[in-house]
């Protein structure tokens, strides 16, 4: 797997915990081949120079010195059109649910047309909840034995970087060239489309067709819709188009 392959790959983590998760993570990144490492709103600010943390990366300081902190989960994905969370329980709404390996495809057919991939690990007690999983493409569930599926965080980053390797390696001896439109596709990032159904929401309200008092749920069943489409850039501009035809109407 050579660098500009790696760097297309952005690992976060969000709400950490044990400093010696984001040790141990940072050292999976580095064997593995991998590097940019986010970190969005740890229980202990300035982590990465947390003496357990450099003590458990054993080596991978500079993936720990070079990672950024954060508060925006939103900001964290920016720019990547598919944006993958990792979490084992069931929704009722949010993103389409896929495995490991159909989230392996993906990953692999986005790097093919040059896009930005991020995977998402939330925190170790709760996992990612719904505000998290609203900002991704997909729900992924590794496949673990289903009476205890639970991994621990730094386990299951190396499981998916571990495995990423060995099929983006593959994709770079192999050099396929052949990607249909489809998969070329310019995808609008889930900040984009976060913002869009904000929009609508206010649009939804300026109409009557939503009561901010009683909203039952109506838009996590419109953004569980959306979150199905894989919506392009072009898409979410006309939208918006709509939303503010709607507020126009207030």
């Amino acid at each position: 797997m050579n660098i500009e392959t790696s760097a297309l790959l952005r690992w976060v983590l969000v709400e950490t915990s044990h400093p010696g998760n984001v040790g141990s993570a940072a050292r999976a990144l580095k064997t593995m081949g991998f590097s940019e490492l986010r970190l969005i709103n740890p229980k202990i600010k300035g982590v990465s120079s947390h003496p357990e943390a450099i003590a458990l990366a054993s080596g991978a300081t500079d993936v720990l010195e070079s990672s950024i902190e954060g508060d925006s989960l939103a900001a964290s994905v920016e720019g990547c059109s598919l944006v993958l969370g990792l979490t084992s329980r069931d929704r009722e709404f949010g993103p389409p649910a896929i495995d490991w390996e159909s989230a392996k495809s993906l990953t692999e057919t986005s790097v093919q047309s040059g896009g930005k991939v991020a995977l998402l690990f939330g925190p170790e007690r709760t996992g990612l909840d719904n505000e998290h999983l609203a900002l991704c493409t997909h729900r992924v569930w590794l496949d673990a034995n289903p009476d205890y599926p639970s991994l621990n965080l730094a386990q299951a980053l190396m499981v998916c970087a571990f495995t990423l390797r060995e099929t983006l390696t593959q994709h770079d001896d192999k050099r396929s060239t052949l990607v249909n439109r489809e998969e070329m596709a310019d995808f609008a990032d889930p900040a984009a489309v976060a913002a869009m159904l904000e929009h609508w929401r206010e649009g939804l309200e300026a109409i009557g067709y939503l009561d901010p008092a009683n909203p039952k749920k109506l838009m996590p069943r419109i953004q569980a819709l959306f979150a199905r489409s894989r919506l392009h850039k072009e898409e979410i501009d006309l939208l918006r188009g709509i939303a503010k035809q709607m507020l126009l109407r207030k």
